[in-house]
């Protein structure tokens, strides 16, 4: 490691019941600690995380009930934890935007004080976005080896986008060219979200809110309690089929729970 600091870093990854930091429950937490004079620590951990771990999650990290239903509870361990990372600077692989808060979450659940705010924080996905563009410019110099001279003209982005498309029918011998299978291939929502976007989700059955001061309310919950955060929704700037979930639930309609 050649990285040049004063004092220790944890890099970290979390495996957890979901994605939704408010309501989900870590049940794996690695961490690898690297001390200024480039000794290495590796320390794991496995969660009860009081909840049965659902199936979609199961399918991504292969955990399940029975792996973790004799270990510890976060609570548990989350002074150790804490003092583990005492004094250590942050790191790992998209934590800014998923397993910090979900650590934060966490700790605040079991009222063990954490803080992140004066830590300097390393994530490797935001040096591989801003080293390795992803836009159409990027694409078409690495499917087509050419330059995109006329790029944000409309003409032009729709003539790269195209051969863009080619060439990636072309790399990849497996990709498929039937409309219905390669908009499945290109559809990356997830599973539990009830709308486009993710801004509703559902959780055990029932709709709850995904975003905001909100996640993890339940839909019906707002519409009875609080149905000026819906109205809220509904005059801004959310997608249609977003506005409609929260329109028909201010008149008690409410998504159907998907087929099992």
């Amino acid at each position: 490691m050649k990285l040049i600091t004063d004092k220790p870093i944890a890099f970290f990854d979390i495996e957890a019941t979901g994605i939704n930091f408010r309501t989900d429950r870590i049940i794996e937490l690695a961490i690898i600690k690297l001390l200024p004079g480039g000794e290495r620590e590796n320390h794991h951990f496995l969660f009860n995380p009081e909840r049965s771990i659902p199936a979609d999650s199961i399918a991504i990290h292969g955990i399940t009930d029975e792996d973790v239903k004799d270990c510890p509870t976060f609570s548990e361990v989350a002074p150790h934890i804490r003092d583990l990372l005492e004094g250590c600077d942050l790191g790992g692989y998209n934590v800014i935007h998923y397993d910090i808060p979900l650590l934060e979450a966490e700790f605040e659940r079991v009222a063990v004080p954490f803080e992140t705010e004066n830590r300097r924080i390393v994530d490797a996905q935001k040096i591989f976005h801003k080293r390795e563009p992803r836009d159409l410019t990027a694409a078409l110099k690495f499917y087509c080896d050419d330059e995109h001279t006329g790029a944000h003209g409309a003409m032009d982005d729709v003539d790269a986008t195209v051969r863009v498309l080619e060439g990636q029918f072309e790399k990849y011998p497996d990709l498929p060219r039937d409309i219905e299978p390669l908009a499945e291939f290109c559809d990356q929502r997830d599973p539990s979200w009830v709308d486009r976007k993710g801004r509703f989700k559902w959780f055990n059955g029932e709709v709850i809110i995904n975003f905001g001061k909100k996640q993890g309310k339940l839909l019906k919950d707002l519409a009875r309690n609080e149905p000026n955060f819906l109205r809220w929704m509904i005059t801004s700037s959310f997608p249609p089929d977003v506005t409609a979930i929260a329109r028909n639930a201010l008149d008690g309609k409410f998504p159907e729970p998907p087929a099992a």
